[in-house]
């Protein structure tokens, strides 16, 4: 025998394919900021005070300088009334028992006219204060100081407020890109009988 073709069957095959189109979702996340209210109570402050009292009592001093009460000055003049009488009797007494004693050889006339002549203690006779470094009273009363504080409020309210979330969907489309498929091509055939 000789060579002896058979003829053959083609078959081609077509894969499927499948196309996809996706968009991926999307959120949106919003936080909204917390809401605040403050609501402040100012400090206060009150004082009270009641002024101290200064007094000054001068009428030693004014007395001192003969401008004293004059109800004062009398009352000295006539409790010292008596005394001045009684110097006054003593020194006459002195002066005559001096004119009596003639036997000393004094000229007591010439020396009686010089002393008259003399200056007279006048302090001996003034009916003021007396004169001194501490004739001014001076008193000080200190006054109240009442001091009340209340201080400051502040109230500080906070809300929170949520997150606004949204979702977006994606999109998912599957389809066919091409379908598979077979082909069988029978070979051609030559029959000759």
């Amino acid at each position: 025998m000789g060579n002896v073709s058979f003829p053959q069957i083609q078959i081609t095959q077509q894969y499927g394919r499948i196309g996809i189109d996706a968009d991926p979702g999307r959120l949106d996340i919003q936080q909204p900021k917390a809401t605040q209210e403050l609501a402040t109570t100012p400090a206060k402050l009150e004082i009270d005070a009641n002024p101290g009292i200064l007094s000054i009592d001068n009428s030693r001093w004014h007395d001192a300088l003969g401008q004293g009460p004059s109800l004062e000055a009398m009352n000295r003049i006539y409790s010292g009334c008596r005394d001045i009488a009684l110097q006054g009797i003593e020194k006459i007494v002195e002066e005559g028992n001096r004119l009596a004693a003639i036997h000393t050889g004094e000229n007591v006339i010439a020396a009686l006219a010089t002393e008259s002549t003399q200056d007279v203690d006048f302090y001996k006779y003034m009916y003021i204060g007396e004169a001194s470094l501490d004739n001014i009273d001076i008193r000080y009363e200190a006054g109240n100081l009442d001091v009340q504080f209340e201080p400051a409020k502040v109230e500080h309210n906070v809300t929170v407020n949520p997150p606004i979330i949204e979702y977006h969907r994606g999109k998912l489309e599957i389809y066919m890109l091409q379908y598979p498929k077979v082909e069988i091509t029978p070979p051609q055939m030559d029959l000759k009988i």
